[in-house]
Formats: structure tokens, C-alpha cells, sequence
């Protein structure tokens, strides 16, 4: 940013210096724990999990706080707030030598903390004292300090051998409040706060300088410094750690070569801004991305032993890194590192020279959790496979990750000044002379988008529509698989080794409902925001993570707890992303013809329940992959299974439906939509009440899904249930996909209230057959609520644009024709999306509402009453407000009126 008056050459090296030296003092004071940690856990004897709690302490609050200490900064200045901070800091970490229970460590290491914060006051000073040719080398500098990770390792083993570890405490408290003041004395309030107080214009207030973070650029920024600055932090922690159990080598050496990539990772900062500030940063940060892919390959090669088979016989060796090699690529991964960390913080005051402190402090905080996040990660990750690479793995993953995404945000710059141009391109340079584009280029944005319009939806429309159509219906079969894999993983754990009682498996089959509920909310607005065919390539290939995960998990008898539970969160990922398709599927079809193709995709969709519960058990009794997919677990009575199939069978589909939605779907450009715009659902009264009703549908569905295969074993356990249960989710998803023509023909409205009354009498059935012990009725009775659920799903999705088409023209008479049609699709497919984000809690609720009347009662009949009682309730609510006499759907549904947007012609 270039500032109002041009600062002294003398003003910007005092700037400059003094807060690169606090900036050192601080970071030094950051990573205390990394050294005085170890004294720490011996001294109060604690386990792992309270130690690695106490070292991460620091780095969370350290990077909560950027966010406010970089506001504060923007509003207060430099000077002040950097002072306080130091000055503070310094008392918390004096009073750690005052703490005398785990508990007091805990709150003196909050205090602590304040020390990471450091970092976004420093950008926020720095950067106003010159102007945007010379930021980057300025914050190169600056950013240099993290050089006092290096100081702490290299001289507090010394300081602890000789005084303990309060005397580190004690040194590096002083040394930071002498810092305090100095900063507080000889530093100058930056220009731009002198001149808005000559000026009198007041400091701009939090909601402006927070308004930049809607921007999506502002959180890839944020993944890149989770990367470049949160992985530095991890591994500084990490690192004395992983040289001392795999090199077997003594404190202070580990000390001394995680100095050394710390080092690396800090003064090469500064070289980093120089490049940025001649070669661009997006240069830089291309090339720190690339050489990081390479380093993290070799590092997370584990040590493995390879027999070839030959004709002379088996020849054997092995591949392994030894120390210094190890250190050295640690350090070239550090250079390249404090490259990109001078590479991001390049971007922000040139995109957003008003918002430093705001923005950066974001950014901050994102890489600042990365050091807290990363080592728990690493931690897990080694727990799980036992093999201490695996750190190193995860962080190639994340480079990969990021790599792609600004490498797409940059191609995606390109084609919006370049479209047409770059369209006409072939493939491949070969391809040339036979490339035809007007014949095989696929336009990824439908600018030009009028279902409505008879003529645009046959000639060229239908067929775009079905083709998205039946790419979205196997990736959401793909989802569902994956969210309710987890029931028939959980009914088999206990007799493959895993001692969970019956509480902890119902919370298990319970979780995975729950975390896919609670980000269907998110998913709703996003395909308006980000495009349905970007998010369902996201979404699909996201289904990576638990279907992978789960693979490795069952494997191993010892695995934790909290590792189930995590994986049972992930599988939530496949139930998000239902609110997502149905968003984006319900902007291709007329209204003629949204209730079929809705069924159709959520219908056939809902289908990889019952996909899933037929495929995992034929799937587990057989080595499907080989030696590639781990060992069988062996039974109490000798028998064998794969139970890690369950999760690795769906990788190479899921692989596959990634590919075919990025390169076969399309965006609709008038679906664009911002979140404040989409917003106005939650003002809309009939999206509340849909919710309801779509718990009482949807969220049966789900929930008898995810707890039948539990309950059948726990209620009749002489009857092998697994074979069966298939049945009931294959019959909820066909009914609805059969069945969404009825509602067009006759009306949502009147097939939902009817199908209320099919599920109360259904659960009486269940009832009846569960207090007479009879298994065959108990099944009958399930199978009709699967069909009442499927066809109320189908209902209840039906209604929403025939209500909407009714409320828009009423709540917003000013709107035009096609403003009006193009509001009534948004709000259609909002309310459709979130609606079925509330609907999916009852995944969570119906099994955990059956563990806990088997709790208190010793029978689920509780529960099942319980459920009646809301259908009952869903029954009067579908009566009242839309299917009597005088409700909103009555005349509309017995052809005796037509909601005012279908009664417009086609734009």
C-alpha cells in the first residue's frame, strides 16, 4: 500500500528493525515448550495426550488471537498494541514458574500464546511504512524473525542443563518485556495513523474491515500459509520428537537438527520477498509447491525391504534415509518454505492494501491452527499405521491439495480473459489439425439457461439436463454408500476384536447422521456460491478421506476410540453432499418436471444404502484386493474377514464419478447466488415448516437405515438380520424414485399427508411385532415405513417450488417475470437444500433415541412410541397448513388455481 506520506528511509529501518527483533523475541518465547516441555511432562508425570495438550496450547491461542490482534493493530497502531502484547506475554510465561498443578500450566500456557500473535501486528506496522514495490522484501525481512524457533532450540538445552527449565522461563520473560519497552519507546506510530488522526477520519470499523473475508481467494490464501507457516510450526514441534524415537539420537542433537530446518525455514524469508517482489508471487509460490511435492515424497518413503524375484533367485534390499541426508532435504523443504511464506503474505497487501490487518490476521490464524491441527494429526496418523513417515505423507497431501487448487484458480483467470479463445484450443498439440471446436467443445457455463421456455428445453435443453442428471445420480449413490457404510462396519466390530460396549457402537452408527446433518447446512448454499460442477467434483473425491480411512482403521484391534469417532464424522462428508446435488439438480428441469427428476436423483441416489448393505457383507468374506488390501481379521471361531473392504470397495468408483462430474457436468450461470442473497429462505415460514416434515420423511429414512441392521441384532440376535436388512433402504430409495410422478400428477401436499398416515400405522405394526417376539412382522412392518418414507421424500420436495411459485409473487410483488422465476428457483432449491440438512438429523436421532430406551427401558418401544407421537404431529401440520379446505395447496393441487409464476409465460 502505498502511503499518504512517504516515510523516511531512516523511519522505515527503525520500523523495520525493531520489529523484526520483536518479532524473533516473540516467536522465541512461542516454541518454548518445544525444549522446556520435556522437563515439564517428567516433572508432573504426564501422559502423552496431557503433554501434547500443554505444547499445543500456545499455538492455538497463539493463533485465535491474530485475528483481533491484526484489528487492533488497523484501529490503534503498531506501537501500542505490539507493546502490550510483548508486555503481557512476558508476565505469562514468568507465571509459569509459579504454576503448581497441570491445570495452572494450562492457563499460564493460554497466556503464553500471546506470543504467536505477534506475527499479524508486525505485517499490519511493517506494511504501511512502504509502498507496494518494496512490501515484499520489508515483510520478507520482518518474517525472517521466525528465525526464533531456531534461537530457542539452539540455546535453552543449554540454558535447561545448566539453570532448569524455570530458568529458561525466566530468561526469555525478561528478555521479552525489556523487548516490550524498548518497542514501546523507540518505535514511531506508523503514517497513516498520524494522518487519520490529523485528518479526524474516524478508524474503520469491524464489520468493514471483516467484509473481505467472504472473499473465497481470501481462505486459498489461508491453505497456503496452513501449509508454508502451520507445517513449520507443526514440525519445529514435531521434529526433536521423530529424531530422537527414529534416530535414536539425544536431546540436544534433535535439538540442534530441527534447529537447522528451522533456520532454513525463517532466514530465507526474506530472500522470499525479494523474489516475490521481482518475479511475482504467484511464481514463488508455484515453485515452493513443486520442490515441497518432491522433498515430501522422499521424506514420507518409509523404510521398506524389497524381494525381486529373479531367474539367479530372490535378490532382497532395502531402501531407508539416513540421518543426514534426512537433515539435509528437511532443509531444503525449509528454504523453499520461508520462500512461500514471503510469497503469501506478498498477495495481501496488494489485493487487499485496506484490510491488512483484517485479512492477514485470518490468514495468520488459519497457518497459525495448522501448528496446533498438525501435530494431533501426526499423532493419530502414527497410532493408526505405526509408521513414523506418515507425518510427511499428510503434508504432501496438503501440497498436492493446495497446488491443484491455485493452479485451477489461476486457469480459471485465464479462460474468463481468454474464454472463446481458449476454448477453440484441442486437447492435445497433436490434435490440431482434426480438432473441430464447434463440435467438441462442451461449454462448462450455461450462459444461456430457459427450461421453462418449450423450444430451448427440446432442442437443446432435456438433453444437458439428463446428462448432468445421470452424473449426479451415481456420485450421490456413491455419497450414501459411503455415509451409511459405517452401520454395517459398527455390527461387525465386536467380533472382530473391538471391545465397545453397546452405548459407545450406537453413538458410532449415531455420528455419521449427525456431522451430515449438520453440514448439509453448509452445503445448501454452496453450489449458487461455488458452481454444481466444481462442488460435486469436490464433494465426490472428498469421500476419499473416510471410505480410505475406514480401510486402515478396522485393521488393527488397537486403534482408539477417537479414531472411530473421527471416522465416523468423516462418513458424514457422503450424507452432506445430498443438499448440494438436489441444489444443483433442481436448476436444470422445468417445474413440469422437477418433482421427477428430484425423486430420480435422490431416489436412485438414496439407492447406495441398499447398494452398500448387499455389496460390505459379500465384500468382507473374500481378499477382493490382495496383499494390497491388508490381512483378514480372524473370528472367535476361526472364521475370516476383510472388514477393510467395506471402505476400500468404493474407492475406485468414487475415483471414477470424480472424473466424470469435472469433465461431464455443467454450471448454470443464472444459479449464481450469493449467500446474503440466498439468505431470505430463513425469513420464509413454509421452510421451517418443511424441515419438519421432511424429519418426519427423510429423517426416518435415514435413521431406520443407519439403526436397523443395529436393531435387528440386538432384538431377535438368533436371526442373521445383515442378510436382510438391504431390503428396507432398497425399498425406501425405488419408492421414491417410483413415485415422484404421483406427486406431480395429484399434488405433494395430498401425498404426504397420506403417507403420515401410512407411517403411524406402520410403527403400530412394529410395535405389535416387537412385544409379540415375531420377526417376520417386525420386517413387514419396517418394509411398509421404508415405502412411506421413500414416497414422502418424493412428496415433500415436490411441494417446496409449488409453494414458493405461490409465496414469491405474494411476499415480492415488484419483482418482473423473469426476476421473479429466476427467485422462486433460488429460494426452491435453498429451502430444498436446507430442508434436508434439518431432515437428516433424524439419522442421528433414531438411533441414539433406540440406545437410549434399551438404556433406560431394556426395549426400544419407547422410542417407537415417541416416533408416532411426531408423526401423528407431522400429520396435523401437512392438514393444516396445506391440504384443507382454505390451506395453501388445496385449490392449487385440485387444478382450481395456478400459482402465480406458472401462470407467466416462457421469457
Amino acid at each position: 500500500m502505498q502511503t499518504l506520506a512517504p516515510a523516511s528511509r531512516a523511519d522505515q529501518t527503525r520500523a523495520l528493525g525493531l520489529s523484526t527483533i520483536a518479532f524473533t523475541a516473540c516467536f522465541a518465547v512461542w516454541t518454548i515448550f518445544s525444549i522446556i516441555g520435556v522437563a515439564i511432562k517428567d516433572e508432573l508425570g504426564l501422559n502423552d495426550t496431557q503433554f501434547g495438550l500443554l505444547v499445543a496450547t500456545p499455538v492455538l491461542t497463539g493463533s485465535l488471537v491474530r485475528i483481533f490482534l491484526g484489528v487492533w493493530t488497523e484501529r490503534y497502531g503498531g506501537r501500542i498494541v505490539y507493546s502490550a502484547q510483548m508486555l503481557l506475554t512476558a508476565l505469562a510465561t514468568w507465571a509459569l514458574t509459579l504454576a503448581d498443578s497441570y491445570p495452572m500450566y494450562l492457563l499460564a500456557a493460554l497466556g503464553v500464546g500471546l506470543a504467536g500473535g505477534s506475527f499479524i501486528i508486525g505485517v499490519a506496522y511493517v506494511s504501511r511504512w512502504y509502498d507496494m514495490s518494496q512490501q515484499g522484501t520489508a515483510l520478507g525481512i520482518f518474517g525472517a524473525g521466525n528465525v526464533g524457533a531456531a534461537v530457542t532450540k539452539f540455546l535453552a538445552p543449554f540454558v535447561m542443563v545448566a539453570f532448569g527449565w524455570h530458568g529458561v522461563a525466566y530468561v526469555w520473560a525478561a528478555g521479552l518485556a525489556l523487548m516490550g519497552v524498548a518497542f514501546f519507546l523507540f518505535a514511531k506510530d506508523d503514517p497513516q495513523l498520524i494522518e487519520r488522526r490529523r485528518t479526524g477520519v474516524r478508524a474503520p470499523s469491524f464489520a468493514e474491515q471483516f467484509a473481505p473475508l467472504k472473499n473465497l481467494q481470501v481462505w486459498r490464501f489461508s491453505l497456503y500459509y496452513f501449509f508454508v507457516f502451520g507445517a513449520f510450526v507443526a514440525l519445529a514441534l514435531w521434529l526433536p520428537h521423530y529424531l530422537i524415537n527414529v534416530y535414536e539420537v539425544d536431546v540436544r542433537t534433535a535439538g540442534m537438527a530441527a534447529a537447522s530446518f528451522s533456520l532454513s525455514a525463517s532466514l530465507f524469508r526474506a530472500y522470499g520477498g525479494h523474489l516475490s517482489d521481482k518475479f511475482g508471487a504467484r511464481s514463488v509460490m508455484y515453485w515452493t509447491f513443486g520442490f515441497a511435492l518432491v522433498f515430501l515424497f522422499m521424506l514420507s518413503y518409509p523404510p521398506t525391504a524389497y524381494t525381486i524375484q529373479t531367474k539367479e533367485g530372490p535378490v532382497a534390499f532395502a531402501t531407508s534415509m539416513s540421518l543426514w541426508p534426512f537433515i539435509i532435504i528437511l532443509f531444503a523443504l525449509g528454504f523453499f518454505m520461508s520462500l512461500g511464506k514471503a510469497a503469501v503474505f506478498k498477495h495481501i497487501p496488494v489485493y487487499y492494501p485496506s484490510h491488512v490487518g483484517a485479512v492477514g490476521g485470518l490468514v495468520g490464524m488459519i497457518g497459525g491452527l495448522g501448528g496446533f491441527v498438525l501435530p494431533i494429526a501426526f499423532g493419530a496418523l502414527l497410532d493408526l499405521t505405526g509408521i513414523y513417515t506418515s507425518c510427511f505423507a499428510l503434508l504432501f497431501v496438503i501440497v498436492a491439495v493446495s497446488l491443484a487448487w491455485m493452479h485451477l484458480s489461476v486457469r480459471s483467470m485465464e479462460r474468463k480473459a481468454h474464454g472463446r479463445a481458449l476454448d477453440r484450443l484441442p486437447a492435445l498439440p497433436e490434435m490440431q489439425e482434426i480438432h473441430d471446436p464447434e463440435r467438441t467443445v462442451m461449454p462448462r457455463v450455461l450462459d444461456d439457461w430457459r427450461p421453462e421456455d418449450p423450444q430451448f428445453w427440446a432442442e437443446k435443453g432435456r438433453a444437458i439436463a439428463r446428462r448432468n442428471l445421470w452424473i449426479s445420480i451415481p456420485a450421490l449413490l456413491l455419497a450414501f454408500a459411503v455415509w451409511m457404510v459405517w452401520s454395517m462396519v459398527v455390527a461387525r466390530l465386536p467380533a472382530i476384536g473391538f471391545a465397545f460396549t453397546p452405548d459407545q457402537l450406537f453413538w458410532l452408527a449415531a455420528l455419521p447422521s449427525l456431522s451430515g446433518a449438520t453440514l448439509r447446512i453448509f452445503y445448501s448454499f454452496v453450489v449458487p456460491i461455488f458452481g454444481g460442477r466444481l462442488w460435486t467434483t469436490l464433494s465426490t473425491a472428498s469421500l476419499l478421506l473416510p471410505a480410505i480411512g475406514i480401510g486402515y482403521a478396522v485393521q488393527n484391534p488397537d486403534t482408539p476410540y477417537f479414531i472411530f469417532l473421527t471416522l465416523a464424522l468423516l462418513c458424514g462428508l457422503g450424507g452432506a453432499n445430498f443438499a448440494s446435488s438436489m441444489a444443483n439438480i433442481g436448476y436444470f428441469f422445468p417445474r413440469a418436471e422437477k418433482g421427477h427428476a428430484l425423486a430420480l436423483n435422490a431416489g436412485l441416489g438414496n439407492l447406495g444404502v441398499s447398494v452398500m448393505q448387499f455389496l460390505v457383507p459379500v465384500v468382507i468374506t473374500m481378499g477382493v484386493f490382495g496383499a494390497m488390501g491388508g490381512a483378514p481379521q480372524v473370528l472367535s471361531d476361526g472364521g475370516q474377514l476383510w472388514i477393510q473392504n467395506a471402505g476400500f470397495i468404493w474407492v475406485p468408483f468414487i475415483l471414477a464419478a470424480t472424473v466424470a462430474a469435472w469433465l461431464g457436468m455443467n454450471d448454470v450461470a443464472d444459479a449464481k447466488a450469493s449467500f446474503a442473497q440466498q439468505s431470505v429462505i430463513f425469513s420464509r415460514a413454509h421452510n421451517w415448516v418443511m424441515c419438519v416434515l421432511y424429519i418426519g420423511t427423510f429423517g426416518s429414512f435415514i435413521g431406520y437405515s443407519a439403526g436397523f441392521p443395529l436393531l435387528s441384532r440386538i432384538a431377535f440376535p438368533e436371526v442373521n438380520a445383515l442378510q436382510y436388512v438391504f431390503l428396507g433402504p432398497l425399498v425406501g430409495a425405488l419408492s421414491r424414485a417410483g413415485t415422484g410422478w404421483i406427486s406431480d400428477r395429484f399434488g405433494g401436499g395430498r401425498v404426504t399427508f397420506w403417507v403420515f398416515v401410512g407411517m403411524i400405522v406402520s410403527v403400530l405394526a412394529v410395535i405389535l411385532a416387537l412385544q409379540a417376539g415375531s420377526f417376520a412382522a417386525f420386517f413387514m412392518g419396517f418394509m411398509a415405513l421404508f415405502f412411506f418414507t421413500g414416497v414422502g421424500n418424493a412428496s415433500t420436495f415436490q411441494m417446496i417450488p409449488v409453494i414458493m411459485g405461490r409465496e414469491v409473487p405474494r411476499l415480492m410483488p415488484q419483482l418482473t417475470a423473469p426476476e421473479r422465476a429466476r427467485q422462486i428457483a433460488m429460494e426452491s432449491a435453498g429451502i430444498t437444500a436446507f430442508s434436508s440438512a434439518i431432515g437428516a438429523y433424524g439419522g442421528f436421532f433414531i438411533p441414539k433415541a433406540y440406545g437410549s430406551s434399551i438404556t433406560m427401558t431394556g426395549s426400544p418401544i419407547g422410542a417407537l412410541w415417541l416416533f408416532l407421537g411426531f408423526y401423528v404431529i407431522c400429520l396435523g401440520i401437512t392438514w393444516l397448513a396445506y391440504t384443507r379446505r382454505g390451506g395453501l395447496l388445496h385449490d392449487i393441487e385440485r387444478g382450481r388455481a395456478i400459482p402465480g409464476a406458472l401462470a407467466q409465460p416462457a421469457q
